[in-house]
């Protein structure tokens, strides 16, 4: 039982047959860059500032920010030498395969489709409130009954614009990554514009005693703080989803991972001195307090640009995190986990029409019906989990001699990737109980789900 339950991938086979079914190769460096920003600036920094600011880290949020990026930076570089030595969907779930065996395999792989499959549902319910504040601007108003969660007591039943944004992304996923990456850049483009916007409007505002005392909730403050804007980062792991479809993998993927990080920390940054140095901390904790701040300096102009930004810039987190779990499914469905629909292609476009629409209305179910605040944490436990097996993988990995040579190799080893094993840890024991015990009941479901059908069906039966 023992072996079957933790028996791993060759690497070297892995490489020379990735199957009869693969896809198609059409991304750059710059292309994985913008995917990475596309996922990652989204709600991070049009809400977290202002309310993590307010209650927990006061002008410091940037040293919150600072620290979770670190934590990121050092999981991101052994993810790059994963992704580099190992250019095969499934992201961490491979990587997990080859160095630990097939039940941490489908933990890793079943934590993440949580983590995908909430982001996308979350971040559509915040596109959805964001919609209807821009469009009230127009005197056009969404009825409340059909935009928001399932809540009689609101009076809200389902939230139609959040259903809409997700299928609608899903229909152009199923046309091709290189058509979705295309729309991808353009949107990234207008996001970064209006961020760099608000930062050059904003800066004329500063005013230097709002930014003391600067750490006013101390130490411990930040370090929760940075638990929480943890959050912001989410989504360059989705880079690493995919290798199997980049140009030069062990050149353009450590590429993507790393340059996305930089640019979107240097981001978070600049926002969070000049929204705190506008608006004292104690007035921040509000849903939009970007927005907020620009109209408290009379620029209702740049707040109206900046709810269309969010708007836009939503819309490029939904389409990288849905892209990311499709291509998850997929790797699970061609390893047997998931049954084969999972991982069939369509003839013309080459991509996984099915399980995309799949993975979209169930996620789309989510946003529609679920109130998902209570659920937030779920996301930061997917990610934190896969973060802690990429980290401690690559030592075992450095170990694999079929490994081709001339990839990406994390510097000052073995230090960097101990260090991401128990920063890592240490963010996941700042998680709520609540979420430990949700948690835990998914898992429960998945290790049925595996028990059932994966080890059965899994391919690696046939070897």
């Amino acid at each position: 039982m023992k072996n079957v339950l933790f028996r791993r991938k060759n690497i070297g086979e892995l490489l020379r047959k990735k199957g009869d079914i693969q896809l198609k190769q059409t991304l750059g460096a710059f292309d994985l860059v913008l995917l990475g920003v596309g996922a990652i600036v989204g709600t991070g920094i049009f809400i977290l500032p202002g309310t993590v600011a307010s209650s927990h880290s006061g002008p410091a949020i940037v040293f919150s920010f600072i620290i979770a990026a670190i934590v990121c930076a050092l999981a991101g570089l052994c993810y790059s030498e994963f992704s580099s030595s190992v250019p095969i969907a499934g992201s961490a779930y491979t990587y997990g395969y080859i160095v630990f065996g097939e039940l941490v395999a489908w933990l890793v792989g079943w934590a993440l489709v949580l983590e995908y499959g909430l982001a996308v549902a979350s971040v559509a319910t915040g596109w959805s409130a964001y919609l209807s504040a821009l469009l009230e601007g127009f005197n056009i108003t969404i009825p409340k009954a059909i935009s928001g969660p399932f809540n009689p007591v609101e009076g809200t039943y389902i939230n139609v614009p959040a259903i809409v944004i997700i299928l609608a992304i899903a229909f152009l996923l199923t046309r091709g990554i290189k058509e979705s990456a295309k729309l991808n850049k353009i949107m990234v483009f207008i996001k970064v514009g209006v961020i760099l916007l608000f930062i050059g409007v904003g800066i004329f505002y500063v005013e230097p005693a709002n930014w003391q005392p600067f750490m006013p909730f101390g130490i411990s403050g930040v370090m929760s703080g940075a638990a929480l804007v943890f959050f912001a980062y989410l989504g360059f792991d989705a880079v690493s989803s995919a290798a199997e479809e980049v140009k030069n993998p062990q050149r353009n993927l450590p590429i993507g991972i790393i340059g996305s990080l930089l640019i979107c920390t240097l981001l978070y940054v600049l926002v969070s001195l000049v929204i705190t140095g506008i608006v004292s901390y104690t007035h921040l904790n509000v849903s939009d307090p970007v927005s907020f701040a620009m109209q408290l300096i009379h620029q209702d102009w740049v707040s109206g640009v900046i709810s269309l930004g969010a708007v836009i810039g939503m819309m490029t987190v939904i389409l990288v995190m849905l892209y990311g779990g499709t291509r998850l499914l997929y790797a699970l469905g061609r390893d047997g986990l998931l049954p084969k629909i999972m991982c069939e292609l369509n003839k013309k476009y080459k991509t996984p029409i099915k399980n995309t629409w799949i993975f979209a209305a169930l996620t789309a179910f989510c946003a529609g019906v679920i109130p998902l605040s209570k659920l937030a944490e779920l996301v930061n436990m997917g990610t934190l989990l896969a973060f802690t097996v990429v980290s401690i993988g690559v030592i075992y990995l450095r170990k694999d001699k079929s490994i081709p040579s001339g990839g990406f190799k994390v510097p000052f080893f073995p230090v960097i990737p101990i260090c991401s094993f128990l920063l890592c840890l240490f963010l996941i024991s700042q998680l709520s109980v609540s979420t430990w015990i949700a948690c835990g009941i998914w898992f429960v479901f998945g290790l049925f789900i595996y028990f059932i059908y994966g080890r059965k069906h899994s391919l690696m039966n046939k070897e």
